[in-house]
């Protein structure tokens, strides 16, 4: 039987590329997998949405335009979209697969479960390793209401091949308002319900009110402070019903209320690994409660941002960790967007966090409509709140919204994680008129 340095458990960005990190040291490693190789992002996340919200981004840039250059803006076809977004998804796992074969990791299909703390079953294949990192990532989330199993999940809506008249997605994070834009811009009567009046908490709520009024105006209903009891199949689709008697017809039902951890078939109680209903627990070299066993990415109980580039950064802090440094992990500010109409960012500080420090930080807010960037686009909305400390004048945190937040947010990011100050930001001369030369007036 073959022992491995490292087994991986997960073949999604952050497990990929720590195999690739391992293999590159002369480990010998194992990456298993039970769905599709290259993990939710390139398979059923990021990449497809970002695909899709090419056509929907160009939809509304021509609809900001109609009347100042351009006379129509056009219409989205929603099943030649889809053809288009496969020719990203469809080679994804066969490539993924092959390109780890040919650097020389072992791949294994199958479901895991662990053994003891030095062998798991990949199916009925015995792995033996000495060291173990499950990267499970999660899945969607389905609320436990009568008929939940007429609930569609973000998967569903990626590969949904004809758009239906109408709609509804239940929840209030990231996926809904991005998914609500997507199908509004597609001609579908969007419906959002959620169970109470703050969708979208991490983020400040003038901003979130802002891309609310806004989604309003494209045509989408909002139904706050509804619980769903039940869903009911019926010949015109289906019927959305509360306890306090709100109820909604619609052709198609998605749950779109967070992701749920990949950790409750790994058999972890066998082997001592702790988790919770948020994630496997780690502590700050990202070993799990049994010393041979580690963890990353989304399957993590964690309060950092679970998405893409921090499962990537936490699979080369370990690639490091098991080439013999020593260091704690330490991450730095991580931006995040919300991909609606208009975008929605945030990086460093909350809003909300520097407002009960008001002694400590400088809150700035910015109306940018005005401003040439977005007014030569005849953007509705652009925004900005900038925080920056008072000790050191260095910027903090920033939250934006715009059409062109989730790349202006990056530079935001570079910023905190150099603390950067207005007077260091005026030693650099960008490219004008871009969002990038917009800093020196926004810091």
């Amino acid at each position: 039987m073959d022992k491995f340095d490292v087994v991986v458990i997960g073949a999604g960005p952050g497990g990929s590329a720590l195999a690739y990190a391992l293999k590159a040291q002369n480990k010998k490693v194992a990456i298993v997998e039970e769905n599709l190789w290259g993990g939710t992002c390139p398979n059923r996340g990021c990449d497809p949405k970002k695909v899709i919200l090419a056509a929907v981004d160009a939809r509304r840039r021509a609809q900001n335009l109609v009347g100042k250059g351009l006379q129509s803006a056009p219409v989205i076809d929603w099943p030649a979209l889809i053809s288009f977004e496969k020719t990203f998804t469809d080679p994804v796992s066969d490539g993924t697969k092959k390109g780890l074969q040919t650097a020389g990791i072992t791949v294994i299909d199958g479901s895991v479960k662990f053994v003891d703390k030095h062998t798991i079953l990949a199916d009925q294949t015995k792995v033996v390793a000495d060291k173990f990192v499950i990267a499970t990532g999660a899945r969607p989330k389905l609320l436990d209401v009568d008929g939940k199993r007429y609930f569609e999940t973000s998967t569903d809506f990626l590969k949904m091949t004809a758009m239906p008249h109408s709609i509804t997605f239940v929840g209030g994070g990231y996926i809904v308002f991005e998914f609500a834009a997507m199908a509004s811009a597609a001609g579908a009567d969007v419906h959002i319900i959620h169970h109470n009046d703050r969708p979208l908490k991490a983020f400040a709520k003038a901003d979130v009110d802002r891309l609310i009024a806004q989604l309003e105006d494209n045509g989408v209903h909002f139904h706050f402070g509804v619980d769903i009891s039940r869903i009911e199949n019926n010949a015109d689709g289906y019927e959305l019903v509360s306890a306090q008697g709100f109820s909604l017809q619609t052709d198609k039902v998605f749950c779109t209320a967070g992701r749920i951890p990949n950790d409750d078939t790994l058999a972890l109680d066998k082997v001592g690994v702790e988790f919770s209903n948020r994630g496997i627990k780690v502590n700050d070299h990202l070993q799990t409660t049994s010393e041979n066993i580690f963890a990353l990415g989304d399957v993590l109980d964690k309060s950092q941002p679970k998405l893409t580039p921090v499962s990537g950064f936490e699979a080369q802090y370990l690639a490091e960790l098991f080439a013999g440094q020593t260091q704690a992990i330490k991450y730095p500010a991580i931006p995040t967007v919300v991909y609606g109409t208009p975008r929605l960012a945030m990086v460093g500080l909350s809003v909300e966090k520097a407002e009960a420090q008001k002694d400590n930080y400088t809150i700035q807010n910015l109306d940018l409509t005005g401003w040439f960037t977005y007014h030569r686009l005849n953007e509705p909305l652009a925004y900005a709140t900038v925080i920056t400390s008072k000790k050191t004048g260095a910027v903090v945190g920033a939250s934006l919204m715009s059409g062109e937040a989730d790349e202006l947010i990056n530079y935001f990011a570079m910023a905190i994680n150099r603390q950067l100050t207005p007077e260091n930001l005026k030693q650099t001369i960008f490219a004008y008129p871009t969002t990038a030369s917009d800093l020196t007036y926004l810091m």
